[in-house]
């Protein structure tokens, strides 16, 4: 099998693999408990929250963990405006944002809160112009995704941090697709609160975190919950906390050989389909750009049927973001960036892992070629 789906989610890692069987076997009790197999968890709960904080330049207070991206980008844009919505009534977002939160910010439409959606250029990027367009007096939360998961494309995220700090308006950023692949520090992009995903960078799954700045202001959405200093309720993950800390300290390892070798399959892989040059379209940036992941679209073929035809050669992509896949019709991103149905259903995505190889990619491109002239 030829996996190119790492986008949606990532083979685990050998190395949080095994970490994750030694805290199963060693680490099982609650960190919450008094005895001293209880304490022993804690520690090891504090020894990740450290590892991790240090990674986006927070304290070890200001992480706490989730079951994923999804509930991470939910109890992040939740808490933040629980405890800032006294402060005004008007809020901003992208066209292109993950369903999980459009869906919150939906929910704030109907609570009577004021909604920008910003619209995004040709090539997927959100304007500064656009932002200080959409920016009132009573705006108090904003949060632009870090990468598309669909196209790639990296937001000017230090950019918007400036402005909206200079105008006291809390932001976060869905970093789910870009953490662990490139630099994030809080202080140094102006970003409040950040989420990530465990099962983005070859961790366990049903893992997550959102890291906050260290003077963020964030209230509880669950009354009377103790664990996480109230921000979500429940017995800790100890095992998957342990595996997906051993995952990002790899990635950040070695972040700039990873982002040397994504960049080369990425050449090599555009370079391979020049035939189909005529009938090509590289969705994304020349330079705002991550490498790992390729959204393309060939005129005369639709996404699905590329998937499906890739797919009795066993290799695996998409036709875009997971968690639209019953969607047929694309998904937010793909309705800022395409006008039409057609265009949309054109539409499939190659995602790259830390172990893809240049042998896989030149496989994989001669069957694109050869499905594409059928």
């Amino acid at each position: 099998m030829i996996y190119l789906d790492h986008a949606a989610t990532t083979i685990m890692s050998t190395e949080a693999m095994e970490t994750w069987i030694k805290a199963t076997q060693n680490y099982f009790a609650n960190a919450n408990s008094l005895h001293e197999a209880g304490e022993q968890s804690s520690q090891l709960l504090l020894a990740c929250r450290n590892k991790l904080a240090s990674l986006v330049n927070t304290t070890p207070e200001q992480v706490f963990f989730t079951s994923g991206g999804s509930e991470s980008n939910y109890l992040a844009l939740n808490s933040l405006y629980q405890a800032n919505k006294h402060l005004g009534n008007h809020v901003i977002t992208t066209a292109i944002e993950h369903p999980t939160v459009h869906s919150f910010f939906q929910q704030m439409e109907r609570q009577g809160v004021e909604v920008t959606y910003l619209p995004v250029d040709q090539f997927g990027l959100v304007s500064m112009d656009s932002v200080k367009k959409a920016t009132k007096e009573d705006t108090i939360l904003a949060s632009i995704q870090h990468v598309n998961s669909e196209t790639g494309v990296i937001q000017p995220l230090k950019e918007f941090g400036s402005f909206f700090k200079a105008n006291n308006i809390i932001f976060h950023s869905d970093c789910v697709q870009s953490f662990g692949k490139t630099p994030i520090l809080l202080p140094t992009i102006g970003v409040d609160a950040i989420s990530v995903s465990s099962h983005k960078i070859h961790g366990p799954k049903g893992v997550g975190a959102v890291f906050f700045g260290e003077q963020v202001k964030w209230s509880s959405v669950y009354p009377l919950t103790s664990h996480q200093r109230g921000f979500r309720p429940g017995t800790l993950n100890i095992p998957g906390i342990a595996a997906f800390t051993t995952a990002a300290m790899d990635m950040y390892e070695y972040m700039e050989d990873n982002w040397a070798k994504a960049k080369k399959l990425r050449e090599v892989f555009l370079t391979e389909l020049k035939p189909l040059e005529d009938r090509l379209k590289i969705e994304g940036h020349p330079t705002h750009q991550l490498p790992w992941i390729i959204g393309l679209a060939i005129h005369g073929v639709q996404g699905q049927y590329m998937l499906l035809s890739l797919d009795r050669f066993q290799i695996c992509i998409s036709t875009g973001s997971a968690c639209q896949s019953e969607e047929l019709d694309g998904s937010s991103a793909m309705h800022a960036i395409y006008s039409t149905e057609q265009e949309r259903l054109r539409f499939f995505r190659i995602s790259f892992g830390k172990n893809t190889t240049l042998e896989e990619i030149i496989f994989v491109t001669n069957k694109i070629k050869e499905i594409a002239h059928e």
